[in-house]
């Protein structure tokens, strides 16, 4: 074993002897998977400059939610109506991190991260969203944090935008009205300013497809809308385009002074089909396409949107009497504005799903969900998390990754967010150790075995924290939060032991040996 960081604390800090896990000692992990082909576990290492990290973000953990001048976003307005959150729940308070910046870099230094992925609240920096409100307060806290990592020897991964847009900007119509392109490029170019010397590595968006289709289309998260069939393709085809300006923002103005890089993340399960129907695999083969394509594809291909998803949302509109499509389109100057608009690809992933072909019957309401004859659903023998959509396939993993390669090239992936959830107070999470563990082997797979061009883990998350529409009833933490206590106490989870385990080996290396396994 070595250290692969100057900054890694002793891993008794945890206040126990590391000692194998029993799973990773076994040929298969769970007893659900054991197919010898596919899940048999593999006893290697990454290459050294692999960038091991944790991820949280703004409106999840800093609480403080009015201090220093900061604005309202559309979560403090979400979860303040009541009856939208879990017990009423809020972020007001959340991690206390605003206030606990020494403890959180302690934490990552306990588990030996080479990084840390956190997002910025962009009503914190500019408080009615444009630049006229710009708050120094909220800025000097940022470079505070940025400081503490630097000091620490940790690489911040910064994310622009995870979901609390400045609720004055709501107000004028948010991700639907297009205006938002000019005011995040305003807001990207002071991050860049305030922050590039220190940061290499940006996120513009976080998840789109999850932001726009909760927020404008199911109304389960802020800002709370319905616009079924229309609000979450508007949104989206405004942030594809706010990525892009951002995107050329940095390329032109900062790049060639702040060396950094620029993407977006993307959300995916890997999709399954169901039966070996024809129909079925057809379905499995669409799904990807438009859940990861939605996005992605413009971005990484041709600046445009993937031909299967305009295919369906013409046919569904056509069916629904509609003279033109639903899903808005690019212009060609826009097309080569969007095409290329990235330097790595970030990827969240957490679990796989079977997916069926399903034709609805006619005529069709205007839903995203209904546009692509697909139905989802899991099966009820793999192990499950604390969320109800959340199963645990860590074979999902490598397909995706695969998929990924097949369809986008050799595009370097960071894997930006992964990881479980549970219920409930307890430092004893064994599943999420298996769950980490097996994951992570079927990405060292994919890159050892299949050649995915994997760079980076980000584990999801550091610290238990306001899991948006579930309150604190799910907690992903590799630390527990006691949130009933006003000092928010972080305790670790024997998780967190299993994953700085992970990190000093730089992937698994053979309790029986201290060398490397041969592939």
């Amino acid at each position: 074993m070595k250290l692969l960081t100057m900054f890694m604390l002793p891993l008794s800090i945890f206040g126990h002897s590391l000692v194998e896990s029993e799973s990773t000692d076994n040929k298969f992990i769970f007893d659900t998977f054991q197919d010898p082909k596919r899940d048999t576990f593999l006893w290697e290492t990454f290459p050294d400059d692999f960038l091991w990290g944790a991820a949280t973000a703004s409106y999840q953990i800093e609480g403080a939610w009015d201090a220093d001048g900061k604005g309202p976003s559309i979560w403090d307005t979400f979860s303040h109506e009541g009856g939208r959150v879990y017990q009423n729940q809020t972020g007001d308070e959340a991690c206390s991190s605003y206030n606990k910046l020494k403890r959180d870099i302690e934490m990552l230094q306990e588990l030996g991260v080479k990084s840390y992925r956190f997002s910025l609240s962009w009503p914190r920096i500019l408080p009615d969203g444009t630049a006229k409100s710009f708050n120094k307060a909220g800025v000097n806290y940022y470079k505070r944090l940025l400081d503490a990592l630097v000091r620490a020897g940790i690489e911040p991964m910064v994310t622009l935008y995870h979901w609390d847009l400045p609720q004055d900007l709501q107000d004028i119509g948010g991700w639907e009205n297009e205006m938002m392109v000019s005011y995040f490029s305003d807001y990207a170019d002071i991050c860049f300013r305030e922050f590039g010397n220190r940061v290499k590595l940006w996120i513009t968006f976080n998840e789109q497809i999850i932001f726009t289709t909760h927020g404008y289309e199911i109304g389960s998260h802020a800002p709370g809308l319905k616009h079924s069939g229309y609000g979450a393709y508007r949104a989206g085809h405004t942030t594809i385009k706010a990525h892009a300006q951002a995107w050329h923002i940095y390329d032109q103005k900062y790049r060639n002074k702040q060396h950094g890089k620029v993407s977006a993340v993307f959300q995916s399960s890997w999709f399954e089909p169901k039966t070996n129907s024809l129909g079925d695999k057809l379905a499995a083969k669409r799904a990807p396409e438009v859940v990861l394509g939605w996005f992605a594809h413009p971005i990484l291909v041709d600046g445009d949107y993937p031909a299967v998803m305009k295919e369906y949302v013409a046919n569904a509109s056509r069916l629904q009497g509609l003279t033109t499509s639903r899903l808005p389109e690019f212009t060609e100057s826009e097309k080569k504005m969007i095409a290329g608009t990235y330097d790595f690809l970030g990827l969240n992933h957490y679990t796989t799903t079977y997916v069926s072909h399903k034709a609805r019957a006619q005529p069709r309401v205007a839903s995203f969900d209904l546009d692509f004859d697909m139905e989802l659903s899991q099966d009820e023998a793999w192990p499950k998390a604390a969320s109800s959509w959340l199963k645990v396939v860590p074979w999902g993993l490598r397909r995706l990754l695969g998929w990924i390669k097949e369809n986008y090239g050799d595009v370097p992936i960071y894997i930006t967010e992964n990881g479980m959830s549970q219920s409930g107070m307890d430092t004893n999470d064994e599943l999420r150790i298996k769950y980490y563990q097996s994951y992570i082997n079927e990405m060292l797979k994919a890159h050892l075995i299949d050649g995915v061009n994997v760079k980076g883990y980000f584990a999801w998350s550091l610290m238990d924290n306001f899991e948006w529409a579930e309150g604190y009833s799910e907690k992903f933490g590799l630390y527990e939060v006691d949130f009933d206590d006003p000092k928010r106490p972080r305790t670790p989870r024997d998780s967190a032991r299993a994953y700085a385990e992970i990190i000093q080996n730089n992937g698994f290396i053979h309790p029986g040996s201290k060398e490397k396994t041969e592939l």
